[in-house]
């Protein structure tokens, strides 16, 4: 396989492979190396408070399937019967599906022309102003962790339930060597604190190439790892993915 056709795929599980499908569909060639997996917390590290008083909460924020897929498991669990309180929002459309998958509830969704990424969430009217009202932000252990502080600012209380940590990996030596040496025509990047893992093994080479990330939240942090191709897409979905990976071949 030869540089000028491999596109680094760095996001972890199926939303990776997802993206890697969706870039083969559209004539390139992924490769998805391992730095990354989702593993789903214990039962004693998960604060089951929240998921006991789940019916007390207005607003549950979902930030990616994967803790959509994790919060569908907790509340058949300990709730039967959904209850009927919470107004529900997903980070995405792929979170909203596994959402109406698994508990059957239409999820709230920014639009995603806009983007998916926390910003367009707090973009959305009906979280304009949350005086008073009891907010459950649900993901993984750290990040989004402005999402929640900028819904305090609108006067909600809110909480984060972990569900997940990611657990990151050494990449094995094939992959290492393409990150060495920039043996790669782009990279896509979703998440920062991926971002920070991987660098360790870019080298110069590899910072020159086209990075092509969900947010400019994430250029802003990649500019200061010293990557120089820098391309922001429309979010962080398959479509918006695969369309900036287009518009750097096409420069």
């Amino acid at each position: 396989m030869s540089a000028a056709s491999r596109i680094l795929v760095t996001r972890p599980g199926e939303g990776g492979e997802r993206l890697a499908q969706a870039l083969s569909e559209a004539g390139f060639v992924p490769v998805h190396p391992g730095l990354m997996h989702l593993q789903p917390l214990a039962v004693d590290e998960v604060a089951r408070g929240a998921v006991l008083d789940f019916d007390l909460y207005d607003v549950v924020i979902v930030t990616s399937p994967f803790a959509a897929e994790c919060l569908v498991d907790w509340l058949d669990r300990y709730w039967p019967q959904l209850p009927q309180g919470p107004r529900f929002y997903a980070l995405g459309v792929a979170t909203a599906a596994m959402l109406h998958q698994g508990l059957g509830i239409k999820a709230n969704v920014p639009d995603p022309h806009r983007g998916t990424t926390s910003e367009t969430l707090l973009a959305m009217r009906s979280l304009a102003r949350l005086d008073g009202q009891r907010v459950l932000v649900v993901g993984g252990v750290g990040g989004r962790q402005t999402l929640a502080q900028t819904l305090e600012a609108r006067g909600a209380r809110a909480t984060k339930l972990a569900l997940y940590r990611r657990v990151y990996t050494a990449p094995d030596e094939t992959a290492a060597g393409w990150l060495a040496n920039g043996d790669f025509t782009a990279m896509t990047v979703t998440s920062g604190e991926l971002l920070e893992h991987l660098v360790i093994w870019c080298g110069q080479a590899a910072l020159n190439k086209p990075l092509i990330v969900s947010s400019q939240r994430l250029a802003t942090l990649a500019d200061t790892m010293g990557f120089a191709s820098l391309h922001v897409a429309q979010g962080a979905t398959p479509e918006a993915l695969v369309t900036a990976v287009q518009e750097v071949g096409d420069t």
